[in-house]
C-alpha cells in the first residue's frame, strides 16, 4: 500500500511538472528561429525551417520509450493539434497518417515495461520510419529532453533515426557537442534549437500547414 501511494503522488508530480512547462508557453505562432539557429544558417551549418509542411491526420510515437513522449503528448494537446499516438507502433500499422512525430530519447525503465530491449526498439523505429518514406508521410524528429535524456541508451536512437527525418525540433541543451547540428547539416534537415520544452510549441505548429 505505501508503495503504490508513492507511485500515484510520483505519477501526479510528473503530471503536474509537464502541465507547467507547457502552460508557460504561448499557443500563438511565432517565429521559431532562435539565436543559435540564425547564427547556424548564417555559417552555413543548417537551416531553420522557413515554410510550413506537415498536415493531418498525425501519428506521436516514442523512439526510445522515455516519459518525453508524454511531453510532446501535452504540447499538442496544448497547441490544439489533434494527433493520435501509439508509444510502439508497429510499421504496417501507420495508416492513414500524413505527419509522423517522433519523440526520441531512451529510457531503460522505458523499455523494460514494454517489455523489449533497445534493439528491438530501434529495429521497430527504424520500420516505422522505413513505412513513412515509402508512404510520403512527413517526419518531424523532436528531442526535448535536454542534456539528461543524452547519453548511450538515448544516443543509439538518435542518429539512425533523427537522420531521416524532414525536420528536427531539439532543447538546446540537448546539443552541447554538437551531434544535432551535425546530423542537421549532413543531411539537409531544417533544424530549430529552443531553450526550454515550452518553447517546442512554436515551431511544432508552425511546422503545420
Amino acid at each position: 500500500m505505501i508503495r503504490f501511494k508513492k507511485n500515484t503522488l510520483f505519477s501526479i508530480i510528473t503530471i503536474l511538472l509537464v502541465l507547467s512547462l507547457v502552460g508557460c508557453g504561448s499557443s500563438e505562432p511565432a517565429n521559431t528561429g532562435g539565436t543559435e539557429s540564425t547564427e547556424a544558417v548564417e555559417n552555413g551549418q543548417i537551416q531553420v525551417l522557413t515554410e510550413a509542411f506537415a498536415e493531418h491526420p498525425t501519428l506521436l510515437t516514442s523512439v526510445g520509450q522515455s516519459a518525453d513522449v508524454e511531453m510532446v503528448k501535452a504540447l499538442l494537446e496544448n497547441a490544439g493539434l489533434e494527433y493520435t499516438m501509439d508509444k510502439l507502433v508497429e510499421a504496417e500499422n501507420i495508416g492513414d497518417a500524413k505527419t509522423l512525430i517522433l519523440a526520441v530519447g531512451g529510457s531503460s525503465k522505458g523499455l523494460g515495461a514494454a517489455g523489449i530491449d533497445e534493439n528491438q526498439e530501434l529495429n521497430r523505429a527504424l520500420a516505422v520510419v522505413d513505412a513513412a518514406k515509402t508512404n510520403d508521410v512527413k517526419i518531424i524528429a523532436m528531442h526535448i529532453g535536454g542534456e539528461s535524456r543524452r547519453g548511450e541508451l538515448s544516443d543509439k536512437f538518435i542518429e539512425p533515426v533523427c537522420s531521416q527525418a524532414d525536420y528536427l525540433i531539439v532543447v538546446e541543451d540537448g546539443n552541447n557537442d554538437g551531434l544535432f547540428t551535425g546530423i542537421a547539416s549532413s543531411n539537409s534537415i531544417p533544424m530549430d534549437t529552443v531553450t526550454s520544452i515550452a518553447d517546442a510549441m512554436n515551431p511544432l505548429v508552425n511546422a503545420f500547414k
